[in-house]
């Protein structure tokens, strides 16, 4: 509606991420400084993260949309909670690579022979992995297996990770991440613009939407807006899209500090109002469930809503002729009644725990005969297992070894076809 009004050819303040609306802040630049010197390595892993609206994604799009193609071929996912599995098969489809089933095995030769192939052809290959938080350990340890493909000494796959603060300290943290900690070769952590960068900003995506001046800014409007927003850009964003909506309903074509505070305060109101409209914490039904086992154990008494009148407990109850008021009657057979059926409980309880005690000093000796008989069981179980485990780690070590020769010959191979070599020399 206000892009109508003020004659803009798009929305330059949507909150979808578009390259053509990049701004390339102080962080941003910084960022992309070590992009490209990731790049420019051709391996390993680059990580970049930062609070939620910093900007990753549109960095990421901005980063997609610039590169050579015929250097350089890239793929995006966005993860949610992917396991190992799911994850290769996601890193195969964005490739445009088609797996039939669900065998990763499968999607693991595809990327491979897809790799190699766009490497003969003289291309490098980026895989973007944005909302990185998402990702599990073992989905990491994944991607980390990815970036072991090679071709002779040649890396095929670089990684780009993109994710909030939580997977910084994720990656920093985890034991289980060393092997991946030693493939980073470059990282950064977007922080917020500047004070004095958030009025070019907004200038900057009114320009790429055709803005010709009108509206026109207070002064002091962008330093009030820096301070609401934190110079958070997605927070920028959605502060300006509701303050020139507010003006293109006054018909503004001066949008001034005081419109900004009062669209400030509908959006605080707003959410207020949601936090209101929120279910009410669950102390009203534990204060009802608290209250529960005082009125089942009167009506286990016989004793009824009709039993108490007036302000207090045992008050006269008036009749309605008039008459003289009598305390009422309590159903005393009733109370017995219970009294009664509480103690023939009590009883059966209490004897149902004198034969367990018996039975338990009866089998007791009988119970450690077992126990010992089970102890050796497993003590030669153990044993029988810590052979087997010795032997599997010895055809384990064969088996490496087997696969690292094997790899050696075919590199040496795949070196011997793809040069120029005399085949004595190779």
């Amino acid at each position: 509606m206000y892009d109508d009004f003020y004659r803009l050819s798009a929305r330059p303040f949507q909150l979808t991420p578009d390259p053509d609306f990049y701004f390339e802040s102080a962080t941003h630049k910084k960022a992309l400084s070590y992009l490209g010197y990731g790049l420019a390595q051709g391996e390993g892993f680059i990580v970049i993260t930062g609070e939620v609206g910093a900007g990753k994604s549109t960095l990421a799009a901005h980063l997609l949309a610039s590169i050579d193609r015929a250097q350089l071929t890239a793929a995006q996912i966005v993860t949610s909670k992917l396991d190992g599995q799911e994850l290769v098969h996601m890193a195969a489809r964005a490739f445009g690579l088609d797996v039939a089933g669900h065998d990763k095995a499968a999607a693991l030769a595809r990327i491979e022979a897809f790799l190699h192939d766009e490497a003969r052809a003289g291309r490098r290959c980026l895989l973007v992995v944005d909302e990185a938080q998402n990702l599990s350990v073992e989905a990491l340890e994944e991607l980390r297996m990815l970036s072991n493909f090679q071709l002779g000494a040649h890396p095929l796959l670089q990684i780009l990770l993109l994710g909030q603060p939580e997977f910084r300290t994720l990656l920093q943290q985890s034991p289980r991440l060393e092997q991946l900690r030693q493939r980073v070769i470059a990282t950064h952590h977007l922080a917020p613009m500047e004070p004095e960068e958030v009025g070019p900003y907004v200038e900057h995506r009114l320009v790429r939407a055709g803005w010709n001046g009108n509206p026109a800014f207070e002064p002091r409007f962008f330093a009030d807006l820096a301070r609401a927003s934190g110079g958070v850009p997605r927070r920028v964003n959605q502060i300006l899209s509701r303050v020139l909506l507010a003006g293109a309903l006054e018909q503004a074509s001066r949008i001034e500090a005081g419109l900004l505070h009062a669209v400030l305060d509908d959006m605080a109101s707003d959410s207020a109002v949601s936090v209101e409209s929120a279910p009410a914490p669950a102390a009203a039904p534990a204060a009802a469930s608290s209250a529960m086992p005082e009125a089942a154990s009167s009506q286990a008494l016989g004793l009824t809503a009709d039993t108490f009148h007036g302000e207090g407990q045992g008050q006269a109850k008036p009749e309605g002729d008039g008459s003289r008021t009598t305390r009422q009657d309590f159903d005393l057979a009733a109370i017995e009644a219970a009294m009664a059926s509480r103690d023939e409980q009590i009883a059966e309880l209490q004897q149902a725990v004198i034969e367990v005690a018996e039975m338990r000093a009866a089998h007791g000796d009988e119970a450690a005969a077992a126990e010992a008989d089970g102890t050796a069981r497993t003590e030669a179980l153990e044993a029988a297992l810590s052979d087997a485990a010795a032997r599997i780690g010895v055809l384990e070590h064969r088996l490496a070894e087997q696969e690292q020769a094997i790899r050696h010959v075919l590199t040496m191979l795949i070196e011997w076809f793809e040069t120029d070599r005399p085949k004595r020399a190779a």
